[in-house]
């Protein structure tokens, strides 16, 4: 057995992880920065009892996902290709959660795709034209019940081969929807292993057929976006960014200067009101 061998981080607990070699998994302390998803070098270490892993590297990132929490960036999940974001009618899932993942994303070097989740319950008109929205900025839409289990063959096609983190406010049906796709309760999971080493966990990650990988991290929510630049702010805003390109001056503040072509586009109904609105509160707050 090689002493030194490469891994994937497939659970994160607050002292420890677990990493996922070719042949078997490891317990490892942790190391700084190191997060679910990340593919690290590790090696064995033999005790009496069972194999143990020490961590001596992270591997370089495809992409990575972190908050700021009074000015610290905390990573919380790496090497992700899509994030699925859930809206749903009840709760009714704000604009402006979605339009800060899709420019947290955009800025993450990550595709996002739309799980509009309970379509068994209904939905009104209003919920109907912000569905809409995204359909006319090209967003890839899924339509489900993760309770009922409809359509998610669609969803489990489109995921395939692909390492994805969902995120929903409180209610949208997350959990419900992971359990689904990974054919385990998340809800009724015991998070502490036998011999009671781990607290609680942070994040998982979960393979299925076809090279899949299903990133769960609780709580990860609402997202805040101050550290981003204001500059970078319209990088999320693709229709904005296109539109902008006809504005009579490069330093077009998109409110009152004369020759806005975003403004043209909103008053023309080409720009949707709640996505300039996020535009310009998400740049100026």
């Amino acid at each position: 057995m090689k002493k030194v061998q490469t891994g994937q981080v497939t659970k994160f607990y607050s002292n420890s992880c677990l990493v996922k070699t070719h042949a078997f998994e490891l317990e490892c302390l942790a190391i700084k920065n190191v997060v679910v998803g990340d593919n690290v070098e590790v090696e064995i270490i033999q005790d009496s009892k069972k194999l143990l892993g020490k961590i001596l590297k992270i591997k370089t990132r495809s992409t990575v996902l972190s908050k700021k929490y009074r000015n610290k960036e905390n990573f919380f999940a790496a090497n992700i290709t899509h994030v699925g974001l859930l809206m749903s009618p009840k709760p009714n899932t704000s604009s402006e959660f979605i339009d800060k993942w899709i420019l947290k994303t955009k800025l993450s070097n990550i595709k996002s795709f739309i799980v509009n989740n309970k379509n068994d319950m209904g939905c009104d008109s209003a919920y109907i034209e912000k569905i809409n929205i995204y359909k006319k900025i090209n967003m890839k839409i899924i339509n489900i019940s993760a309770k009922y289990e409809d359509n998610l063959e669609e969803l489990k096609n489109y995921i395939k081969n692909k390492s994805v983190l969902f995120v929903g406010n409180s209610g949208a049906g997350k959990s419900t929807l992971t359990s689904k796709i990974i054919g385990e309760n998340l809800k009724t999971n015991n998070l502490s292993n036998d011999q009671g080493v781990h607290t609680t966990s942070v994040s998982s990650l979960y393979e299925i057929s076809g090279d899949t990988k299903i990133i769960d991290s609780p709580g990860m929510r609402d997202i805040e976006i101050l550290e981003y630049p204001a500059k970078k702010i319209i990088y999320g805003f693709k229709e904005i960014l296109e539109l902008s390109k006809g504005c009579k001056f490069n330093n077009c503040n998109h409110i009152n200067n004369e020759g806005c072509n975003v403004i043209k586009g909103l008053e023309d109904g080409v720009l949707s009101k709640s996505r300039y609105n996020n535009f310009i509160k998400f740049r100026d707050e």
